[in-house]
Order: structure tokens, then sequence, then C-alpha cells
């Protein structure tokens, strides 16, 4: 029996011989087939270079679709640069594809393709071509994966009212501030989506908007979410939905709600191991080491076998309750396999270090293949405070400091290594290299959610508008706790 793509070519050839080449809807019915169909990009290429009239969008979104589910991120900017040339305007499912394929750009070529876009719309005759929303909004894209979410906003705020009806460009903005570390600003973007009621969020909004819960420990935002999906038939959604139910598991374990975690996770169907690792991981976080561990092992009930994810989980399960021995035979399973990394040496030897195995997790540090890194060196100058270790917690610094001089965390714990010692004139001197090298302590920070609004308190900041209320009520607090505390002293004597 001839195969389907046998059979596909056979259409072909009798398109070609009645002549129907230059039939529109033909030909963008092959370009699909031949693109999404088949993966036969060559082949889809080819009919869709001979099409005479290219005006259908649905044969460009055809082959970047085709070029973006084989990965070929760059072909994928190149038809899409070549479609804005021909002042085409792109469709959400081109527009969907198309930033799929940038999601996975490295940083050379994220320069080079905003360079190139950017030159679209500064080459423009008009001001406003209606393709220039949909390069806005790649560039939005494009720049936060960049770590440029300033220049971000420039581009979102250049996309017309017309342009914001569609969810695209809010979902590429709202990700930008989130991956790169501005949850709140992302989470006030997502307001002002649904308050002017102008685009309806989707799922892919949902998990953007999740994970910046999950940064600040926002739990009521995550539960409204939650329920928002239920409320508009998202229901049965949230459990085939892998992506959505992970990033709902992930959420509920950051901000400690580890029931509702676990409720998530039994209510999917279908099971993968991202899903498994989420749950892991949330697990391990909140101190549910045995429990962590169980799950690994349940694993193979679903087929399913651990990643380098998976170890890590339980390696971090291990860390977080202590539990020595089964670290230890968890690391040697993981040496076994072709996933040990360096991540996984640093969980091994934070686990070491917190129970006090200071001389075995030296030489793990001495032993293993890779150069050790913050993190390496972090876990064991953890371990050397927790258990006095001073004179090693100061060489150990002294390492930290070495490989990662910009960053204040490894002076600051070298400035505690110090000062438990009494060192004095040591902790000055390290104050003032500080000082000279322009390296600052990051403030601390915290979060609190009063009636749907988050409010962000950095240390030594007064800037926020309740400020004086805020002091008012605290000094009463400290008198109230003081007046408290000596009535107990004195019912004592």
């Amino acid at each position: 029996m001839p195969s389907l793509e046998s059979l596909l070519n056979k259409v072909h050839a009798h398109i070609l011989k009645m002549g129907y080449l230059s039939d529109t809807f033909v030909t963008n019915g092959l370009v699909a087939v031949y693109a999404k169909g088949f993966n036969n990009l060559v082949s889809a290429r080819k009919v869709f270079d001979e099409i005479p009239d290219k005006s259908a969008v649905s044969c460009w979104t055809s082959l970047i679709t085709g070029y973006a589910q084989s990965g070929q991120s760059e072909e994928v900017l190149q038809v899409f640069h070549a479609m804005i040339r021909q002042n085409m305007c792109p469709q959400n499912d081109t527009m969907v594809s198309v930033l799929s394929a940038c999601s996975s750009l490295q940083i050379p070529k994220i320069e080079k393709w905003v360079y190139i876009l950017s030159e679209l719309i500064d080459d423009s005759i008009s001001a406003r071509e209606t393709w220039h929303d949909s390069v806005n909004t790649v560039l939005v894209f494009l720049f936060g994966k960049w770590g440029n979410v300033e220049k971000s906003r420039e581009k979102f705020e250049q996309i017309s009212a017309a342009g914001k009806r569609g969810v695209v460009p809010w979902n590429a903005m709202i990700s930008a501030y989130v991956q790169n570390g501005c949850p709140l600003e992302g989470l006030n973007l997502f307001r002002a989506m649904v308050e002017e009621q102008t685009s309806r969020p989707n799922h892919i909004t949902m998990v953007s908007v999740l994970s910046a819960c999950a940064q600040i420990g926002d739990l009521s935002l995550g539960c409204w979410v939650h329920e928002y999906l239920i409320s508009i038939g998202h229901k049965g959604t949230i459990g085939s939905n892998q992506i959505l139910a992970t990033s709902l598991i992930d959420m509920y374990s950051k901000c400690g709600s580890l029931d509702r975690a676990k409720e998530v996770f039994e209510h999917a169907i279908s099971k993968d191991v991202v899903l498994f690792n989420a749950m892991i991981m949330g697990l391990a976080v909140n101190g549910e080491g045995e429990d962590a561990l169980r799950l690994f092992y349940k694993m193979t009930e679903y087929g399913l076998q651990p990643n380098a994810g998976t170890f890590l989980g339980a390696l971090s399960a291990c860390s977080h309750s202590g539990l020595l021995e089964k670290g230890r035979q968890m690391f040697r399973d993981v040496s076994l396999s072709a996933y040990l990394k360096l991540e996984h040496y640093a969980c091994y030897i934070d686990l070491l270090a917190r129970v006090g195995c200071i001389e075995e997790a030296i030489e793990v540090v001495i032993s293993m293949p890779f150069e050790p890194n913050n993190f390496v060196w972090g876990a064991l100058l953890g371990g050397c405070l927790l258990h006095s270790r001073v004179e090693l917690a100061q060489e150990v610094s002294k390492r930290l400091v070495q490989i990662d001089p910009n960053n204040s965390a490894g002076y600051v714990m070298l400035a505690n290594a110090l000062a438990s010692d009494s060192q004095w004139s040591d902790v000055s001197a390290l104050r003032l290299e500080m000082r000279e090298k322009g390296i600052k302590k990051q403030p601390g920070s915290s979060w609190i959610s009063v009636d749907g609004v988050v409010h962000e308190f950095l240390v030594g900041c007064l800037s926020h508008p309740q400020m004086d209320s805020i002091y008012y009520t605290l000094t009463g607090l400290v008198k109230h706790m003081k007046a408290e505390s000596h009535c107990q002293l004195v019912c004592c004597y």
C-alpha cells in the first residue's frame, strides 16, 4: 500500500498536469500539507516559490509554521521579513509561530534581527503601515529576550489601539516583564489589560501571570487566575494542558499552598516528566522530602523515566529535609546516568554542608569535573557559617568573591563570617573595598497583597505613599510589644 506522502506526490503531479498551480486555493493547500502535515519543507518551499500570486496570508503562515515546528528559527524570520516587504499583514496564527521561533534564538541572532526589523520600520514610507504593529510585537518579544524591558515597553507603546485588540502584543510584553524579574510591572500590565477589556487573556497570558504570582508569593491573585480559568470553561483545559497545570503547581508550591498544588497534579489527565518535576520540586522546597522521593519512585508506574530536572528535584528534597543517606544514594544514581551536571553537584554539596559534613563537601568540590561556580561556593559557605567553621568560611567567602566579584552576596556573607569572629577591622576593610568597587548590597524586599493590589517594600526605601501611617502603626506595635515584655518580666519575679 503506498504511503500517504507518495499519494501526496501523485496529487502534486496531477495538479501540475491539470494546470492548477495558478489556483491560489489549491497551491495554498499544497504548501500547508507539505509544511505542516509532512514536515517536508523543501517541497513546501518549492511550491511556495512557484505561486504566482502570494497575496493570501495563509500560504505565508503555513510555511512559517512549518519552519517553526522544525526549529528553523532563522528561516521563520526570513520568511516573515519577506512577507512584511510585500506589505502583507500577518494574522494571529502567523505571529504565534514567529514568536515561538524567536524563543529559541541566542543573543547574537537576537541582536541581528532587532537591527533588521528596526530598519524595516525606520525605512517605511508611511508612519503607520498596516504591518507596523506586527513588527513592533516581535521587537517587544526580542528586546525582552535580550533583557531590555525598557525598549520592550517602548515598542509596546508604539503598537496602535487596533493592534492591542489582539492578545499577542500583551502576552509578549507581560512575558518580557516576568522573564526579566519585573513581576509587579507584569501584573500591573495584566490588570490594565483586564480593565481596558480590549483583549481577552488566554492560557499563554495566564502562564506568565502565574509565574509572576510565584515570584512575589501572591497567592490570592494566583487563586483568582485558577478560578477565572474554570469560570470561562477551561477546567478541562487545565487538566489536559500540561504547561498550564505545571504553572499552577509551581505557583501554589512557591506560595506555600501545597494542598492546592497536589490537587492540580492529581487532576492532571496526562502526566509528563515536566509535571512530575514541578510537583517533586514543590514538595522539596516545602520540606516534604519523603513525599517528594516517593513521587520520584512512582514515575515508573506512568512509564516515565527521570531526567536531569527530576534528579535535581530529588536531590533538593534530600537537602531541604536533611535526608543524608538517601541523598547520597540519589547522587550515586544520577552519577551513573547521562544527566549529571554542575547543578547536581551544587545541590549535593548543599546537602552535605547543611548537615555538617563539611570535609566531605570539600572533597566533592575538589573531585568534581566542573569548575566550582557561585552556587557551589555559596552552598559550602552557608554550611560553614551554620556550623561555626569561621576560618574555613573566610577562605570559602574569598573564593566566592573571586568567582563573582560584582555580586554583593559574597561580600556580605564574608563580612558576616568576619563579624562572627569579632574581626571588626577586616569587616571595615571589606566594606571599604565594596565602596571602592561600586558594589552595593541588594536591598531586601517583601510584598503584600491588599484588596488585590500588591505593595512592594524595599529596605531603606521611603517611597510608599502610606509610609507615614505604616511607621506610625509599627511604632505603636513596638511600644505594645515592649510593654507586654516588661509585664512578663515583672510577673516572673
